[in-house]
């Protein structure tokens, strides 16, 4: 694992894809429990799962920031 490229997700962004894609929250709600607007939300979802994808695509390590 440690030569692996890393790509970096946060809590917040790991959050975003439990309530949507693990729990399967609509985008309003899941913005509603993470306290900020449905295009806040829409973003920080679209990052992490772009993320998930490069490191799933390319085989790079999935490091979750604190």
């Amino acid at each position: 694992m440690k030569f692996l490229e890393e790509v970096e997700l946060s809590l917040e962004e790991i959050e975003a894809l439990r309530l949507k894609d693990f729990v399967g929250l609509e985008q309003i709600e899941a913005a509603e429990k993470m306290k900020t607007s449905q295009s806040t939300f829409q973003r920080i979802l679209s990052g992490a799962r772009k993320k998930v994808a490069d490191a799933f695509i390319n085989g790079k390590a999935i490091k979750i920031n604190e």
